[in-house]
């Protein structure tokens, strides 16, 4: 793997997880159950993300 995939897999774990830390923070926040239930999955998307990402390292 190149200097330059690296960085940009780098760059994209970074994303996941403050998407991960914004849903999170979200989830906290919200009343609604439906809202909350769609952060939920946003945030569970961005952790399945992040994991198909760290598996390529």
């Amino acid at each position: 793997m190149t200097d330059k995939e690296l960085l940009y897999l780098e760059d994209a774990l970074s994303h996941e997880q403050y998407f991960q830390s914004h849903c999170n923070e979200l989830i906290n926040q919200l009343q609604d159950p439906n809202l909350k239930s769609c952060v939920q999955q946003l945030q569970q998307k961005h952790q399945q993300l992040f994991q198909s990402f760290y598996s390529l390292l």
